[in-house]
């Protein structure tokens, strides 16, 4: 099997995004290290309405034969090891608490040591932040993981595919997520020129 993603959820508003991200990488099999933190836990059960991993795992298809679940305390679990080769992280949403902690490498969940991690195998770390507006602090310690190797991929998707229903807005950002993962998954219409959209 291919190396994992590892997916992290954390308690900026957005749980929607991960939880089209996780059904997709769950249906398509693709191999998935999943950590949820306890505000990213709290945000799922009142943006979703799921209450535990379990509501977790229906929602996002039934099956998680490729999908393997760690907790955001055990900061030795094996995403916490650069020995443990991965496909890279996406932090989605991402909380500009878990910005600033990645900024300054402080470590102290396993999320943050795993995206510190990311960083220092020089593998590809994905936020997925949605705050607005931004502070300086933000936006400085945005500038700090970009300098650092991360891809900052805020949620705000397009509208030139005139989306009529919330899932498709959702799709726009799940599809940029899968593009930068470099994973041969079409979930969202691209950009056709200057005629209009297509979709591929």
């Amino acid at each position: 099997m291919n190396p994992p993603v590892v997916l992290a959820m954390t308690g900026a508003s957005g749980a929607p995004y991960a939880v089209r991200l996780l059904e997709v990488l769950a249906i398509k099999r693709v191999s998935v290290w999943l950590i949820v933190s306890g505000h990213g836990t709290r945000l799922l059960k009142e943006e979703c309405r799921l209450d535990d991993m379990a509501a977790l795992a229906r929602a996002t298809g039934g099956d998680w034969t490729s999908v393997r679940e760690f907790q955001d305390a055990d900061r030795g679990a094996l995403p916490a090891s650069g020995s443990q080769k991965t496909a890279g992280m996406v932090i989605c949403p991402c909380s500009m608490g878990t910005v600033s902690a990645i900024a300054q490498g402080s470590s102290r969940s396993l999320i943050e040591r795993a995206a510190d991690v990311t960083l220092k195998e020089r593998r590809k770390l994905i936020l997925v932040p949605r705050e607005t507006p931004l502070s300086l602090v933000h936006l400085r310690n945005l500038t700090r993981v970009t300098e650092a190797g991360a891809i900052v991929l805020p949620a705000a998707p397009g509208f030139y595919h005139r989306p009529t229903r919330v899932e498709e807005l959702v799709d726009f950002i799940v599809q940029r997520i899968l593009d930068h993962l470099a994973l041969d998954i079409e979930i969202a219409q691209r950009w056709g020129g200057g005629g209009g959209v297509g979709a591929g």
